[in-house]
């Protein structure tokens, strides 16, 4: 089998199984998100401008994960690692801000204690991420021809 073939098939295992899943739970969340923070903005933004901000851009970092997580170059592996790394990170500032400042956040957000209103998805979803990607790596098959 050739180089090109190994990294194509490769490439094609990244997207099945449990990755297939991982994608539709993020393209799932992106919708909510998105959803979401499109109605806070558009009907009460003033009432809650940091709240639903965050929420818009964890809808963008939702959008942007599950790109990421459909393409299969190099390039969009670091965009998955970026934007689930900043999920994460988003998620557990947030949780734990909403938690010890909850005047900051008198509305929720995706984020807010940590993803409680989404089940807490928000939470455990980037760490799946994070251990799928480090579990299937793009540059895998180019390193196994060589040997």
């Amino acid at each position: 089998m050739t180089e090109q073939q190994t990294e194509s098939t490769a490439r094609t295992r990244r997207v099945t199984g449990i990755g297939r899943l991982l994608i539709a739970v993020y393209g799932l969340l992106a919708l909510a998100a998105t959803g979401r923070s499109f109605v806070q903005i558009v009907e009460t933004f003033d009432d809650a401008p940091l709240s639903y901000s965050l929420s818009a851009a964890a809808a963008v970092v939702y959008i942007v994960a599950t790109i990421a997580l459909t393409q299969r170059s190099a390039a969009w592996y670091r965009v998955a690692w970026i934007t689930i790394s900043f999920e994460l990170l988003g998620v557990l500032v947030v949780g734990a801000l909403s938690l010890l400042y909850p005047e900051l956040f008198q509305h929720k957000t995706v984020w807010s204690v940590f993803g409680r209103g989404y089940g807490f998805v928000p939470l455990v979803l980037p760490i799946l991420g994070m251990w799928w990607l480090s579990r299937h790596p793009v540059r895998a098959a180019s390193r196994e021809s060589a040997s």
